[in-house]
């Protein structure tokens, strides 16, 4: 008998005292990282003038379990664990006999999941000397964290925000200004990479891959400077485990069972990770009938319609190229307001799933989504970053579901960030201006094709 209790703790004591690492799970191999220039495989020190060297042994450990410092997890407890909460009231909205719950990621100071990698990330960068951080922010959830993490550790901090978001989101600015960070609408006239791009187009809106050049050329030319990401790679996806780790725990405590259904949001694909992936075993191993879905946006389909192949993570090329789900790196996505997920490419690691189809991908409209949204304030309350809403959207399409075929079954979606800094979204939609968009297979197929071609010349 399931628990009638509205949310499910955990005390601190029971915070994960490690991260799950899955690359030993995985069905198999991740394919290597290759070098921009050479197209050869990466090695620790390719990569060393970029990220910190603990996260380079992270991203490549054959260990399935990584000791969180004691360090971090003091940091961690100013929000961790986080709430489990049954979603009841939604429920009966729905009249759907599917017991809902979400993990609410949006407690944490930066109102997302993002902290969870960004205070590990600082925290390395620190004990090795560095002196800034640089990166990139779509909607500003991982600026704003890492903005944070940065503020804790007495790290400087520079984010390159997506000029469309930086338009948009003006608050999430203000957050990062608040922790003392320095924020610029990306593309600027500060990089070659920034540069470059509005030679070809001064109105550029910008984009997650542009604003990654930016970030890595600006890390890459300063001796006392590193650069992090806030999603994609396999340590950041390691860094957001507890999330999966916390709520199995706490399905335990409410007298559930393993869920039927795992739901997350996918952009580059960390806090879907960070719920789904400590499942993934169970799946493989002991439930092969549990769901593991990831929900990406129509106007952005790296899953759904984009081809597994090496890409560049950028959109200049100078990050490594990674085995991935891309549509491109020259695909310009547009200004939709889940700026979190305008990201050309996905996650190699869930990229690989997705190749053996232990995850499957779905892709909504964002009026559809601001629907599922308006549904989820009016009854549970809280107001769901655009992100968080596509998430939202699955779980009550399945909830749907449940009730016409008559079943009961648990369903797990991960609420990755609040949305009250996204209140302009909110009354465009109210005001019937949001549209829906989805390139044309036209241009998606010549943005793939461009990769096509570059993938000729690589033998993995």
């Amino acid at each position: 008998m399931a628990s009638r209790d509205k949310k499910i703790f955990l005390s601190e004591s029971e915070l994960p005292q490690q991260w799950y690492n899955i690359l030993p799970d995985l069905p198999e191999q991740l394919p290597p990282p290759l070098h921009p220039g050479t197209k050869k495989p990466i090695t620790p020190q390719d990569l060393a003038p970029l990220f910190a060297m603990e996260l380079i042994k992270q991203e490549m450990s054959p260990d399935r379990w990584i000791p969180i410092p004691d360090e971090v997890l003091r940091v961690y407890r100013i929000w961790r664990p986080s709430p489990l909460v049954r979603a009841f009231e939604l429920e009966r909205a729905l009249k759907t006999p599917a017991r809902i719950y979400y993990k609410n990621e949006s407690v944490s100071p930066a109102g997302s999941h993002k902290p969870n990698t960004a205070v590990a990330q600082a925290y390395y960068n620190k004990q090795e000397g560095t002196v800034r951080l640089t990166t990139e922010t779509g909607a500003g959830q991982w600026g704003s964290a890492l903005s944070f993490a940065c503020n804790v550790y007495g790290l400087k901090c520079t984010v390159y925000m997506v000029k469309v978001s930086y338009q948009q989101k003006p608050f999430r600015r203000s957050l990062m200004h608040t922790w003392g960070a320095d924020v610029f609408a990306s593309p600027t006239n500060l990089t070659n990479a920034g540069r470059s791009i509005l030679e070809k187009d001064p109105d550029s809106p910008g984009s997650l891959g542009i604003a990654i050049s930016e970030a890595v050329e600006d890390a890459a030319t300063h001796d006392d400077a590193k650069y992090t990401l806030g999603s994609v790679l396999n340590h950041v996806m390691t860094h957001q485990s507890v999330i999966g780790l916390e709520a199995k725990k706490q399905l335990a405590l409410a007298d559930e069972h393993l869920p039927d259904v795992i739901i997350g949001c996918i952009g580059g694909g960390s806090n879907f990770a960070g719920l789904a992936f400590p499942f993934v075993a169970d799946k493989m191993k002991g439930k092969p009938g549990m769901r593991i879905v990831a929900v990406e946006p129509a106007a952005c389909p790296s899953v759904t319609k984009g081809k597994y192949l090496y890409d560049f993570g950028d959109s200049v090329g100078l990050a490594p190229l990674v085995k991935m789900y891309t549509l491109g790196h020259n695909f310009m996505p547009a200004k939709i307001h889940a700026g979190g997920l305008r990201y050309h490419g996905m996650a190699p690691t869930v990229s690989l799933l997705a190749k053996h189809r232990i995850i499957e991908a779905v892709a909504y409209g964002q009026t559809a989504v601001f629907e599922a949204a308006m549904l989820f304030a009016r009854t549970e309350g809280i107001i769901p970053a655009p992100e968080t809403a596509h998430a939202i959207r699955a779980a009550i399409d399945e909830a749907v579901r449940c009730r016409e075929q008559k079943r009961e079954e648990v369903i797990l979606f991960n609420f990755s960030g609040h949305g009250h800094f996204d209140l302009a979204a909110y009354d465009q939609y109210h005001d019937r201006k949001l549209e829906d968009y989805e390139h044309p297979e036209s241009e998606i197929e010549r943005t793939i094709r461009d990769i096509d071609r570059l993938n000729k010349d690589i033998p993995f």
